[in-house]
């Protein structure tokens, strides 16, 4: 094996790694907000709200809802990547996998304890598998989508996005608190310390399909 060949491998599967390891603990960030009980990220509060109306578990709930939002990607054009698929299913089953090890949290400060913290992994699971750069999550890629469809800027995207997802997932029962409003206001420095601490060098080609999308244009997931 050529010493650019090795190269190549290793850069592969520190980004591989990163993807795994950071969509595997933004699974485990949102259960660490469901036992906090004191409100989830937007996308969450639907999840939730789902999973009270159908008996799921809103780990199921929210592979079923990536699974919907990725199929409308079709009409806007959006291509997924490897990162795009997995974050459908590793995400959800690491947040039912975490669910069903973790009590309750019993006490306000247990339970903010376990929302900072929650928040906080949050942001360093996005900066992992964004900064992977396997192609951005299933409601990353609608969002930029309509952007690029309807020339909205991002920012009146998403949250057009967001406060549907917020208000639907409400009505429906799921959680909205003092997490909720400090997730929105702390996510996106968080998430963008966190890509920067873990941004992979650019390589060439190695032979693996992704999509283009960049690290800054799929931040700020849900």
């Amino acid at each position: 094996m050529s010493i650019a060949s090795g190269s190549r491998g290793r850069h592969l599967t520190r980004r591989l790694v990163q993807l795994y390891a950071g969509l595997t603990l933004y699974g485990v960030s949102s259960a660490l907000l469901v036992r906090a009980g004191l409100g989830m990220e937007p996308w969450n509060v639907l999840h939730q709200g789902l999973a009270g109306l159908t008996g799921l578990t809103i780990g199921l709930v929210s592979i079923v809802v990536g699974a919907i939002v990725l199929l409308l990607w079709i009409p806007i054009r959006q291509r997924p990547g490897l990162g795009t698929v997995s974050n459908v299913f590793v995400i959800g089953l690491a947040m039912d996998g975490t669910l069903a090890l973790l009590p309750d949290g019993h006490g306000l400060v247990v339970r903010g304890a376990l929302m900072a913290l929650g928040i906080v992994l949050n942001g360093l699971a996005t900066g992992l598998y964004i900064a992977a750069r396997f192609g951005p999550g299933p409601r990353d890629g609608l969002m930029t989508g309509l952007h690029r469809v309807t020339g909205w800027s991002i920012r009146l995207t998403r949250t057009l996005i967001e406060v549907a997802v917020v208000t639907s997932g409400f009505l429906l029962g799921g959680s909205v608190g003092v997490g909720t409003l400090l997730y929105a206001l702390s996510i996106g420095p968080l998430a963008q310390f966190f890509l920067r601490f873990f941004a992979v060098p650019e390589s060439r080609p190695v032979g693996t399909a992704v999509a283009p999308e960049s690290p800054e244009g799929a931040i700020l997931r849900r």
